[in-house]
């Protein structure tokens, strides 16, 4: 395979510390990322974390995990460690990111960053959802602006990521947390400095764009996945988890 997905998983997070190993109906967060990605098929995975535990959890289902320096900056940082550890032969030309707060992320999505790469000559891909709600005006909600290439295969390249509602009098869409990066290209992000944008939308694929990458994107029309970022978020994990097995149960 040429495509390596990387799950970064930081224990330290800000807003819910701990939340990787965070039980979600018996199985740590990191742990239900880690399988959603394997179910993919799209590449080899290994998840990049900062504590032991976070790779005890991952190895107790037979999973790989590469311990990286709790002090990076950014998730994007930890995936480029962790592929630098884990790829000794550098034989991957794709390195995919697969945020660790997904625990139910569908596998379309992961099949999909990998394909607008492999398709186009894009530095980098990633998703939307349209947002068919009033939830555009949240500023938690990441609002990309999209150039469309072809409007009925919804596929295009993004122009800017934002916390605000964009564009002016919409359609709105919600940026899903998924990247796939030409290894060149993942390499070149992380030597950039954070830019202006960036710091301002606190955005790292902001980073992108201001130096000149070219970020290709593809509207999914499907549900967000569920995003686990305050404990509200990992209450309705755990109850949608357990719907899941009842239905499951009566299959």
């Amino acid at each position: 395979m040429d495509t390596l997905i990387v799950v970064p998983a930081r224990v330290s997070s800000t807003r819910l510390p701990g939340k990787v190993l965070a039980d979600i109906d018996g199985k740590p967060l990191v742990v239900r990322v880690y399988e959603c990605a394997v179910e993919s098929k799209v590449g080899d995975v290994i998840v990049a974390c900062d504590d032991q535990r976070v790779k005890e959890a991952v190895e107790g289902v037979g999973g790989t995990a590469v311990l990286t320096d709790p002090g990076l900056p950014s998730g994007t940082d930890r995936v480029f460690a962790a592929w630098q550890k884990f790829d000794n032969e550098k034989k991957y030309n794709y390195v995919i990111n697969v945020q660790g707060d997904l625990p139910f992320v569908d596998v379309e999505f992961i099949q999909k960053a990998a394909e607008i790469v492999k398709e186009s000559n894009c530095d980098i891909s990633t998703l939307a959802t349209p947002i068919k709600d009033e939830s555009y005006r949240c500023p938690s909600t990441v609002k990309p602006v999209i150039s469309f290439d072809d409007f009925e295969s919804k596929r295009g390249r993004a122009l800017y990521f934002s916390r605000s509602a964009i564009p002016y009098g919409g359609p709105y869409y919600n940026h899903v947390g998924i990247y796939c990066f030409r290894a060149k290209s993942l390499a070149k992000f992380v030597s950039l400095p954070q830019s202006s944008l960036e710091k301002s939308e606190k955005l790292e694929q902001l980073r992108a764009l201001e130096n000149g990458m070219t970020v290709g994107i593809t509207v999914v029309d499907k549900d967000s996945p569920i995003s686990i970022d305050t404990y509200e978020d990992l209450e309705k994990a755990r109850v949608y988890a357990q719907k899941v097995r009842g239905r499951d149960a009566t299959v």
